[in-house]
């Protein structure tokens, strides 16, 4: 009998969802006392917002406790099945509602907002500048780049942190002792470093890693959680763990790894496995973007000008074609000369401008458009390269204090040869010793 309930009964993470805010875990710079969601929800005066954060760091739960405790009536859709059909009708429904009724506009919850295109986000519009409805948006992406303008400008955005150990921990015991199932075995947590490193902060991850150990161990009298039984039990149970994309970020840096360690067919395999468990593709041509400029750079610059054309071609055609352009887009990169100069090069520029805010620009950099600037001295003293030989002539560009600084060490590859010949020719007192 027991066991037929417990086959019924939801996931553990389900199971644990917190009703109010009271029994919701981190996020304490948004919801705790006098922070700005707690406000919004105390005052009763509730606006338009986006959560982002990571996976399972409670983005759902949250506008659903908000939903809760302003007793407003609650929508949800997902933008991953959710076309623009489904959006216009539950706006349809908000507003036949408040026709005949004075109660506060409903709230629509839109999970993966980022994956809305410009249709369905143009949709939306409307109904938030009216106050139909009060849009709660969930990414992990940064709405910046994937929230049209209009949209975003009427919304608030609030960014979720990773939970913290001691927030993890907190979980942890109160799963133990307080779940319908969990509370009646005799769990013995005598060690939780593996099971918290492998949750990545991931409060979904963290419970369902504990349900598959505790399920590891039915039957005996005693389930011990230690870090060797979770790390063997996350083993055997691999494909249970990364169900739904769960190592998202695992396979992500798996990816990006194989680019860079130039091995196409690795490469391809963890894209494959991204694309199968339905990974947004334009999150990956993102990430191709930037491996293009992160890791190939100078060695070999078409290698921007293509991830550059493969998103564009992945966000004009979408799935199941823009695999396509990924693989060729992935296997060339993987197959391109590496150099991370740029990258080092524009890291060491900004810890020096850190350092020096203060630098200032030369007199003779200076444009005088007027003719006070003139008789102080701006411009006087430039040098206008193509008035000289091979247009170039030695004239000194930095502030004072960073003469002979240099950032950009060239790496040993053909083009960046060819590169590193000419700045010699131009540069010899700073690249002679390079």
């Amino acid at each position: 009998m027991f066991e037929s309930i417990t086959k019924m009964l939801p996931p553990l993470p389900e199971r644990m969802r917190p009703n109010n805010l009271d029994e919701y875990v981190g996020q304490r710079h948004l919801v705790g006392k006098g922070c700005v969601l707690r406000k919004m929800i105390d005052s009763g005066s509730l606006s338009s917002f986006i959560l982002w954060g990571p996976p399972g760091v409670g983005k759902t739960t949250l506008a659903r406790i908000i939903s809760k405790s302003l007793s407003r009536e609650f929508y949800t859709l997902s933008a991953i099945s959710s076309g623009v059909k489904d959006l216009r009708d539950v706006i349809d429904s908000a507003k036949q509602k408040s026709l005949f009724s004075s109660s506060a506009a409903p709230i629509l919850f839109i999970d993966e907002i980022h994956r809305f295109n410009k249709a369905q986000q143009d949709a939306l519009l409307g109904a938030v500048e009216a106050g139909t409805i009060v849009l709660i948006g969930a990414t992990t992406e940064n709405p910046s780049f994937e929230v049209n303008s209009p949209l975003l400008s009427r919304c608030q955005v609030f960014v979720l942190k990773s939970l913290e150990r001691e927030d993890l921990m907190s979980l942890l015991q109160r799963a133990v002792s307080e779940d319908v199932l969990l509370k009646q075995k005799n769990i013995h947590l005598d060690q939780t470093d593996a099971l918290l490193r492998q949750s990545g902060g991931d409060a979904r991850k963290l419970l369902n890693i504990l349900e598959i150990v505790v399920d590891s161990q039915a039957g005996k009298d005693v389930i011990v959680i230690d870090n060797k039984t979770v790390t063997e039990c996350l083993t055997d149970n691999v494909a249970v763990y990364d169900k739904d994309g769960e190592m998202h970020y695992d396979i992500i840096s798996a990816f990006i790894k194989s680019v860079r360690g130039s091995d196409p067919n690795a490469a391809l395999y963890w894209m494959a496995r991204m694309l199968d468990a339905g990974e947004d593709p334009l999150f990956i041509a993102r990430r191709l973007c930037i491996l293009a400029s992160e890791d190939i750079g100078l060695a070999n610059p078409n290698a921007m000008l293509l991830a550059n054309a493969t998103f564009q071609t992945v966000h004009n055609i979408g799935m199941p074609e823009a695999r396509i352009p990924l693989s060729e887009c992935a296997i060339y990169l993987a197959g391109s000369p590496k150099s991370n100069s740029a990258y080092l090069a524009i890291d060491a520029a900004l810890q020096a401008a850190k350092q020096d805010r203060g630098a200032a620009v030369p007199l003779y950099l200076r444009n005088a458009p007027t003719s006070l600037m003139e008789s102080l001295g701006y411009s006087d003293g430039y040098k206008y390269a193509h008035d000289y030989p091979g247009h170039f002539t030695d004239l000194e560009f930095m502030p004072s204090s960073l003469q002979g600084k240099v950032f950009y060490e060239p790496q040993a590859n053909a083009q960046e040869d060819r590169l590193k010949a000419y700045l010699l020719s131009c540069w010899p007192k700073y690249y002679s010793k390079k």
